[in-house]
């Protein structure tokens, strides 16, 4: 039997060892300096919060403790970016392209990837209670001691992916996680969701011995 390919990690971003980071930017700088558009940057202490920026483009960036909160940033484009000890609660990613972008300890609850493509994306100590991953295409994604508690995966489609070690109470959509790698301990969490969507009955202890 052939064991099926594992997730691959996302490349980290292409940064000279020098780079000076940049810190404090806004929504209004990044508009109106730079485009909506970051390439080759250490950020820290970035504030997006609330902001619109349709299209924002992030290529090789390193972002660390950052406000993206309630951010409007359909079609955006991630290349080559860490996100670290940041914040994305409610923020919005529809139809969004990340490649090769990893999430470390940050807060996703209440965020929507709706319609994203994810490619080598891995969320690594997230908080993402609530989310919408509904038509997500993912492939090569991973959730590492991740919070998923009714994350809803309706129409969700993942390929090489892998869960490990995460919250995955009242999951919406669980079938959608055909094909995704699972460690033990998830598999239990997900046995009463799984049985549900199946249509598995579960014995009570007098049904068991008559």
């Amino acid at each position: 039997m052939v064991r099926p390919r594992a997730a691959d990690p996302p490349f980290a971003p292409d940064l000279p060892a020098d780079s000076a980071p940049l810190a404090n930017v806004d929504a209004a700088t990044l508009r109106e300096e730079r485009g909506s558009s970051l390439v080759g940057a250490l950020v820290e202490r970035v504030e997006l919060g609330g902001a619109k920026l349709p299209n924002l483009r992030l290529v090789d960036v390193r972002l660390r403790q950052g406000n993206v909160a309630n951010l409007e940033a359909r079609g955006a484009t991630l290349v080559r970016c860490e996100l670290r000890d940041c914040r994305l609660t409610g923020s919005a990613w529809v139809e969004a392209h990340l490649t090769d972008v990893l999430m470390k300890d940050c807060v996703v609850d209440l965020a929507a990837f709706t319609s994203a493509r994810l490619e080598r994306v891995t969320f690594d100590g997230c908080r993402m209670a609530q989310s919408d991953l509904q038509d997500l295409d993912g492939e090569s994604i991973r959730f590492l001691g991740c919070d998923l508690s009714e994350c809803d995966l309706t129409d969700a489609r993942f390929r090489r992916s892998e869960l490990r070690g995460c919250e995955l109470g009242g999951l919406h959509g669980v079938e959608r996680l055909r094909g995704v790698g699972v460690a033990w301990g998830d598999l239990l969490e997900l046995a009463p969701a799984l049985a549900g969507a199946l249509g598995i009955r579960l014995l009570d202890a007098e049904e068991e011995t008559s």
